[in-house]
C-alpha cells in the first residue's frame, strides 16, 4: 500500500466505510462497471461470463485444470445450499462443522432438505481440529461428505481447512468447503486441499458486490450430479451444462454485478493476487485489532485464530456503554460496524476487507476513542463473566 494516507469520503456524502464482512466498500471503478446496460444473450456478455470464469480458476493455483468455475445467482446462503443439494447425493451424510451461525446455517440447509447429517458444535469461541474430525469419521461410516467454513464470520474465527482436510481424505470422504468470506484474500490452493467444490460470494474479497456467488468444483463432480438436486434454480450440473453448451446462464443473470465483479477481479490481480490481498486485509486487523486493544477492548478470539476478515470484541462492562449509541456515533464519524452475533456474551464486530488500508483502521479506532468519550465510558474492559465464560468454553 501507499504511504501516502487514504482519504476518507465524506459521511454527509452518504458514503461511509463499511466494516463488514460483505456487502463491503468498493472502489469508484467498480461502481462506474455498473452505469452500462448489458444484454444477457448478447456474445459482449457471454464473453464477459467466460473472462469472470476462467479468472476465478486462476486463484485456486496448481491442479486448476481438473475444475471448472459456475456461477450461480443469490446470496451467499443460496450457494451453500446449491452446493450441498448437488453435490451430495440423496442417500449421502454430510458431517456439517460449526462454530458459529454459518455452520448452525448449514445443518439447517440440511434439515429442510432432508438430507443426512451430523453436526460437530464446537461453539463460538474455537475451530473444529482434524483428529475430531477423524474420530467421527472412523465410527460413523455413512458420513459421505465433510463440510468445513473457511471462516465463520459471526466470531471472525478462521479454521484449519488444510488440517481438516487432511483428515477427510485419509478417511476417504469427500470435502466441500463455504469460503464467502475468505476466497480471494486466504490461500485455497485445489491441489493443497483436494476440496470436491468450493463457494464464494462476490461482495466478499475480490470487493465486488452483492448479486451472485460461485461455485469451483471438479469437473469429474460436476458431471456425475446430474439428478442431485432438490431445486430448480440452485441446481449446479444444470447451471454448468447449459453454460457449456450455450455460454449464457440459465435465468436472467446480474448483468451490472457481472460487470462490476470483473473490474474487481481485474484490480485484485493488478495488486497482486491472493497473496498481496490477504497482506493487506491482515495489515489492516492488526493496525485495527491494536488500536482497539490500547483502548480496553478484548478480542472474542486467542490472536492464533483471529481472521484478517473480521474480528469480534466484546462490549465494555462499563454502564454508560450502549451499543445502538456506540453504532450511531461510529456511523456519524464515517465507518459502519457490525453488531455481533454471539449467543452467550454482547459483542460487536469490526470488518477488516473492502477498500481500506491501514490509515483507515488508525482512523477506526481513532473514531472509537472519540465515541467512547463522548459517551462517558471510562473503561472498554469486557464484563468478568465474558472472560470466564470465553476461558471455560475456550478449555
Amino acid at each position: 500500500m501507499s504511504s501516502t494516507p487514504a482519504p476518507l469520503p465524506a459521511p454527509e456524502m452518504g458514503e461511509p466505510y463499511l466494516l463488514t464482512p460483505g456487502p463491503l466498500t468498493t472502489s469508484y471503478a467498480v461502481k462506474q462497471a455498473m452505469l452500462r446496460d448489458w444484454g444477457s444473450w448478447d456474445e459482449d456478455f457471454r464473453a464477459m461470463t467466460r473472462e469472470m470464469r476462467s479468472g476465478l480458476l486462476d486463484l485456486i493455483g496448481p491442479g486448476s485444470d481438473a475444475y471448472d468455475c459456475v456461477p450461480i445467482q443469490g446470496s451467499g446462503s443460496y450457494l451453500v445450499e446449491a452446493m450441498l443439494g448437488t453435490f451430495v447425493p440423496k442417500d449421502g451424510k454430510v458431517l456439517v462443522l460449526s462454530n458459529g451461525a454459518y455452520g448452525q446455517r448449514a445443518a439447517q440447509t440440511m434439515e429442510v432438505l432432508g438430507r443426512a447429517y451430523r453436526l460437530l458444535d464446537k461453539g463460538d469461541y474455537m475451530p473444529p481440529r482434524g483428529d475430531e474430525v477423524a474420530a467421527i469419521l472412523a465410527e460413523d461410516p455413512a458420513i459421505t461428505h465433510v463440510l468445513i467454513i473457511h471462516c465463520e464470520t459471526s466470531s471472525g474465527i478462521l479454521n484449519p481447512v488444510e488440517e481438516i482436510a487432511a483428515a477427510a481424505h485419509a478417511a476417504g470422504r469427500a470435502v466441500l468447503i463455504d469460503s464467502m468470506s475468505a476466497f480471494g484474500a486466504i490461500p485455497l490452493e485445489a491441489e493443497t486441499i483436494g476440496y470436491t467444490a468450493m463457494v464464494s460470494s462476490a461482495n466478499k474479497c475480490i470487493e465486488g458486490v452483492p448479486g451472485f456467488g460461485f461455485v469451483i468444483a471438479r469437473k469429474t463432480a460436476l458431471e456425475s450430479a446430474k439428478g442431485n438436486c432438490h431445486s430448480l434454480s440452485l441446481d449446479i450440473h444444470a447451471q454448468w451444462a447449459a453454460m457449456e453448451k450455450t455460454g449464457q446462464w440459465r435465468f436472467t443473470p446480474p448483468t451490472h454485478v457481472v460487470a462490476a465483479f470483473l473490474e474487481a477481479l481485474r484490480a485484485h490481480k493488478a495488486e497482486g493476487g491472493v497473496a498481496a490481498r490477504g497482506a493487506r486485509y491482515a495489515k489492516n486487523r492488526d493496525t485495527m485489532v491494536d488500536g482497539m486493544r490500547a483502548l480496553g477492548f478484548e478480542t472474542l478470539l486467542a490472536d492464533r485464530w483471529l481472521s484478517p476478515i473480521i474480528v469480534t470484541f466484546f462490549c465494555p462492562a462499563d454502564p454508560a456503554f450502549d451499543f445502538a449509541t456506540f453504532y450511531d456515533a461510529m456511523k456519524a464519524r464515517g465507518f459502519i460496524i457490525y453488531p455481533g452475533k454471539l449467543t452467550v456474551v454482547d459483542s460487536f464486530r469490526i470488518g477488516c476487507i473492502g477498500q481500506m488500508d491501514e490509515y483507515v483502521m488508525r482512523a477506526v479506532t481513532d473514531a472509537a476513542r472519540d465515541t467512547l468519550t463522548e459517551m462517558g465510558v471510562v473503561s472498554a474492559a469486557p464484563p468478568a463473566k465474558a472472560l470466564e465464560e470465553r476461558k471455560k468454553l475456550a478449555a
